[in-house]
């Protein structure tokens, strides 16, 4: 265990402070998103998703976010998951995202609901087609006999449906509606840098520094 307790790791790439953010997390984390995009960071639009279930016992996976406005933040999944089944019991939801080589992190807490079913055909018809036949494909979450069975159920509804697949109803998106956000900057000897935002009321953001 000594291998990994000795891991250290100086933080000194940027800083955040209460002059230079923005005062609507949404905007702070436009920018942060666009420059872990700009600066090319693996897969800077995946996030972890946490959910609990009805035994109150915590669980995670991480998804690729696909869209964001004042409205939340989107992804898009399989409504029978784990995760739809756990959001169907308890609608609240949180968001990791960790660009590492920046040292930044953002947490997002909130209410979760489905998107309309017009957002998610638009979207589910702009993936590409293998992606689309996966969607009928896998019956995520649940327990198979092997990977024969995913390439059989790709290849039926491949045959079925040919280059037109329709969404399938257990097929969808979730949005989060944001009601705390938190931003976290590595700085030098672990004093980190974390502003809070909570939200008031509608439209307004209280904003306040948290020790690391």
């Amino acid at each position: 265990m000594s291998h990994i307790s000795n891991l250290r790791k100086s933080y000194e790439r940027a800083e955040l402070n209460e002059s230079a953010s923005a005062a609507d997390p949404l905007q702070q984390f436009d920018q942060w998103l666009k420059e872990a995009i700009d600066s090319e960071v693996p897969e800077p639009n995946a996030m972890t998703v946490a959910t609990v279930g009805s035994d109150l016992r915590p669980s995670t996976r991480v998804v690729l976010i696909k869209g964001y406005d004042a409205r939340g933040i989107v992804w898009f999944t399989n409504y029978a998951s784990r995760k739809g089944q756990q959001l169907a019991g308890n609608p609240f939801a949180a968001l990791q995202f960790h660009w590492v080589e920046l040292e930044r992190v953002v947490r997002i807490e909130g209410r979760v609901e489905k998107v309309s079913g017009a957002e998610s055909d638009d979207y589910f018809h702009s993936r590409p087609l293998d992606s689309r036949i996966g969607a009928w494909a896998s019956p995520q979450s649940q327990v198979i006999e092997g990977r024969g069975t995913l390439v059989a159920n790709a290849a039926k509804y491949g045959a079925q449906f040919l280059l037109q697949p329709p969404r399938p109803p257990h097929w969808g998106g979730y949005r989060l509606i944001p009601e705390q956000w938190e931003f976290w900057q590595g700085r030098r000897s672990r004093l980190h840098d974390r502003l809070r935002y909570s939200q008031e009321r509608q439209g307004a953001w209280l904003r306040e520094r948290l020790a690391p």
